[in-house]
């Protein structure tokens, strides 16, 4: 039998009803003042309501931060992007693809030939209509050495492009049946005429218009009218996206009011956070990862004796137990989780070992302190796992010396650049992606300089092997090859730790694919009325 609650309920779901006066009518029948928020969030949770100004205050954005979205490499830049810009396809939180503006994607028999058939009636915010020209001139700008863009490694393979009517014909060196899921990359943004007459113009076919761009401080969007997806998302007036890179900062604007949800909430105070009224974790296990990268290709990490000692003097259970408090797993210094669907479980889980670890160091030769890098905007903690590092080292006879950088440019003076740093990655929708994009001898963000051509030439067979079971045998055998052999150190995999108000946010969806709904939170949440 319905109670009055249940109705009240009801009425709700179906937008018959106001928030406020669903408030209203839950105290009058005696519901608990603590029980209400949650009741209205989950009544109201279905029912988009349009207007409003949404504000999102995040970690990870510097004064250096560029629109063209080949540069895009942290938080904000990602977010921002997924509100203005649009793309091929979109890749949802169980790994599957959505087509967006490709209409159609098909491979010929050899997985070398693809056809990707654009979909009509998109609109760019300047006017225009996206055609088959801007589709394939983004994928030829994001392939070129000169654009820097993150993306270039996934689009090696790619040997020519070329357009007939409303479709773009690629043709690749090599194979490669996952070729649609690299279309998803968050770089490969569809602009007029692929971005080569102004790539930091901000103007793609996404649910808002650009309105605000001030690097490293705030960014702004409007609902663009004419978005092709219609109510599906760009359910708020305006968009705002505010930096705030301290965390406490960050929190604090939460719970004051100035801000409706934020990302990279620190592990050691959610216990906390739980207890705010209105406010709810957002966390989901992923695929990101916390790794310490050192350079294979710069002294002294040259040295594998001395990168191995490095992993060896790492206690993974302590660091995730202090530094993500739980929110995680072990990593295996290898970018790759059982969130891939073709991980393997039989690779030995390496262990804290620091009798092991002096001996790979005295084998070294190396003597003398080593230089980390980290900075607050690394990952939540990162200053604090740098230390617990730094005292595991020490048990080892390795003497780390830490140098704590600006959080303002640690992605584009630091990360990348200096031999040994703390970093973050999002991973990607496959083994192949990930690997392409990270650790394949030409990728441009190849951060541990780990250069090797037998283990580009497993990844290059891999890609075109359509026998998963053999696919899977090597990608074993590149984990293993980069576990023993590579530049990353992975104490951990984190997961996603979000934070939102609830009780004036409708529509927060986890997603394992990446942090604030995989950037979609601005664009698909909603301001409840």
């Amino acid at each position: 039998m319905k109670t009055e609650l249940d109705h009240l309920a009801e009425l709700a779901g179906q937008g018959r009803i106001s928030r406020r006066a669903f408030l209203g009518r839950a105290a009058a029948l005696g519901v608990s003042a603590a029980l209400i928020p949650a009741l209205a969030g989950k009544a109201f949770a279905q029912t988009p309501v349009k207007g409003g100004t949404i504000k999102a205050g995040l970690q990870g954005g510097e004064s250096t931060n560029s629109l063209d979205p080949a540069l895009n490499l942290s938080q904000v830049t990602f977010s921002f992007g997924k509100l203005w810009g649009e793309y091929l396809v979109r890749l949802t939180p169980d790994n599957k693809l959505v087509n967006l503006i490709a209409e159609e994607i098909g491979a010929s028999a050899d997985a070398k030939t693809w056809t990707i058939k654009i979909r009509d009636g998109i609109e760019f915010h300047n006017g225009k209509t996206v055609g088959a020209e801007d589709v394939a001139a983004t994928i030829e700008r994001h392939a070129d050495e000169k654009s820097k863009s993150g993306a270039l490694g996934i689009l090696k393979n790619i040997k020519g492009v070329k357009t007939s009517g409303k479709e773009v014909i690629v043709t690749l060196g090599d194979a490669d049946a996952d070729f649609p899921y690299l279309m998803a990359d968050y770089h490969l943004t569809i602009q007029p005429n692929g971005g080569k007459d102004d790539p930091n113009a901000g103007i793609s076919a996404g649910p808002y218009k650009v309105s605000v761009n001030q690097p490293g401080v705030r960014h702004g969007g409007e609902r663009f009218a004419n978005y092709w997806l219609g109510d599906k998302a760009g359910h708020a007036d305006q968009v705002e996206i505010i930096v705030i890179n301290d965390a406490t900062a960050r929190l604090a604007a939460l719970q004051g009011g100035q801000v409706h949800m934020i990302n990279r909430v620190e592990p050691k105070v959610v216990d906390l956070v739980k207890r705010i009224a209105g406010v709810s974790i957002e966390n989901v296990s992923g695929k990101g990862y916390y790794p310490y990268n050192m350079f294979c290709d710069t002294a002294p990490f040259e040295s594998n004796d001395l990168r191995m000692a490095l992993k060896l003097a790492m206690d993974r259970d302590e660091m995730l137990e202090k530094i993500l408090r739980g929110y995680g797993s072990v990593g295996n210094d290898f970018p790759i989780n059982e969130a891939y669907p073709l991980f393997s479980t039989d690779i030995d889980q390496r262990k804290f070992d620091p009798e092991k670890a002096a001996a790979a160091y005295k084998k070294s030769g190396h003597s003398g302190s080593i230089v980390l890098r980290t900075s607050d905007v690394a990952f939540p903690g990162a200053v604090d796992a740098a230390q617990l590092y730094q005292q595991s080292c020490a048990k080892a006879g390795i003497k780390i010396e830490i140098k704590r950088e600006p959080g303002d440019g640690y992605w584009s003076e630091v990360w990348n650049k200096q031999p040994f740093s703390l970093s973050y990655w999002g991973g990607r929708a496959t083994q192949d992606q990930m690997y392409s994009t990270g650790y394949v001898s030409t990728a441009d963000w190849n951060d541990t300089r780990f250069k090797r051509p037998e283990f580009d030439k497993m990844l290059f067979t891999a890609r075109g092997e359509l026998d998963q079971a053999k696919r899977k045998a090597i990608y074993h055998d590149m984990a293993v090859m980069m576990r023993d052999e590579g530049g990353l150190i992975v104490p951990f995999f984190n997961q996603f730790i979000d934070a939102a108000a609830t009780n004036k946010i409708g529509g927060f969806a986890k997603s394992p694919i990446g942090e604030m709904m995989d950037g979609y939170a601005l664009a698909e949440c909603w301001l409840n009325a």
